[in-house]
């Protein structure tokens, strides 16, 4: 049993934060130095000398008494000016360079900023996603740590482990959708494992003719206590495993019956599980109103009676080659995909009434004590050939 496959999933991987661009700096003025205001001030000084002076000779001449006063005084009036307005030129030029040098500044601020914001907001999805990959493999480990401590108490020579195991497997299988098709192929893999059910005890003796008469050259001693089955160890073991295996039996019954709505199916309800039951040793079988995929259960042998009544097989269903040793119960089951019973044999009674067999269905060779298929609807074909019923040839779609 432990040579499955433990359930795993692909840890997420954990990229690196992306590196982010610098933010772009607006670009700043230069500032003025004092040397470069020293030429400014030295040059908006001799532009109103030179406008006094130029003013002063050019425009006054000629001129005599009162009319030269006047014009001189013009002259220095309109040089001021100059000298005035061009130092308001150079004041509103600084003053627009301090503007543009505050804005560059608050630009610059907010570019920062919003780069920091930038890279806060990265390094927390980083760690964010750094714990969830964490969480991720913590749960993935402790998930894979259960599995495999339930498949090897399942394979314990204890019956009372394997028990243990069996109910591990189901709760793992229960808490984690994915890894129930794994779990129920590690039940499916443990049914088909051989078996041989105990004798029952006090049981019909075998038919036969006994030999009172002939002389036999053994004689056992009177005293000599005959063994009982009970006491045996191997009796007893064998027991046991019956039970693991009809609680195990329990277990895929339980979570493959949908309830009443298929619509709003049962918590307990696991969908889409495909059965592979080859070979397996069955023991009274009870799987009636259960929704199944695919199931295979060519080879398997049925002891006691089995019962599939109102199951539904949105599959294939095999049972090519099965033998049921008691009554087989398939009233009421739809077999969506095909349906095999090749080489069956049904030791005792066969009810498939009402059943509905949307595909074809093969019964040829199939060996029947007594079979009713009274209301059985065949949608697609029937194959009978060779199957008996007490020996004789038997196809219930011609009767």
């Amino acid at each position: 049993m432990t040579d499955e496959n433990p359930p795993s999933a692909p840890a997420p991987e954990v990229p690196a934060p992306p590196a982010l661009a610098a933010p772009v700096r607006a670009a700043r003025l230069r500032e003025l130095s004092p040397q470069a205001m020293l030429v400014i001030a030295v040059l908006i000084t001799a532009l109103t000398a030179g406008a006094v002076v130029v003013l002063w000779w050019l425009a006054t001449a000629g001129l005599n008494g009162a009319e030269l006063v006047t014009a001189r005084l013009d002259a220095l009036k309109i040089g001021l000016s100059v000298g005035a307005g061009s130092g308001g030129v150079v004041a509103l030029y600084l003053a627009w360079r301090r503007q543009r040098s505050t804005e560059a500044d608050l630009d610059n601020r907010e570019r920062a900023l919003f780069h920091q914001q930038e890279v806060a907001a990265s390094t927390m999805a980083h760690q964010d996603r750094v714990a969830r990959a964490t969480e991720h493999d913590a749960a993935e480990r402790r998930l894979t740590e259960l599995y495999l401590k339930a498949v090897e108490q399942l394979g314990s020579v204890q019956a009372a482990v394997r028990h243990g195991g069996l109910y591990a497997l189901e709760r793992v299988a229960q808490d984690n959708p994915s890894q129930r098709q794994t779990v129920v192929d590690v039940i499916c893999a443990y049914l088909r494992n051989p078996y041989t059910p105990p004798p029952e005890v006090g049981g019909p003796r075998r038919s036969g003719v006994r030999r009172p008469l002939l002389r036999s050259t053994h004689v056992r001693p009177a005293a000599m206590p005959v063994p009982s089955p009970e006491s045996s160890p191997a009796w007893h073991n064998r027991l046991q495993e019956r039970e693991v295996r009809l609680a195990a039996q329990r277990v895929l019954r339980r979570h493959l019956q949908p309830g009443d709505d298929l619509q709003q199916p049962q918590r307990t309800f696991w969908t889409d599980i495909d059965l592979d039951l080859t070979g397996a040793t069955l023991i009274d079988f009870t799987f009636s109103n259960c929704h199944v995929g695919t199931a295979s259960f060519n080879g398997a042998t049925f002891v006691d009676s089995a019962g599939f009544g109102e199951t539904i097989f949105a599959g294939g269903a095999w049972f090519d080659r099965a033998i049921f040793n008691g009554d087989a119960w398939f009233d009421g089951v739809t077999f969506v995909g095909g349906a095999g019973f090749t080489n069956g044999t049904f030791a005792r009674h066969a009810k498939f009434t009402g059943t509905t067999f949307a595909n074809d269905a093969w019964f040829g060779w199939a060996i029947f004590t007594e079979a009713d298929f009274s209301g059985a609807t065949f949608t697609g074909g029937a194959l009978f050939y060779g199957a008996t019923e007490q020996g004789s040839a038997f196809d219930p779609v011609e009767r």
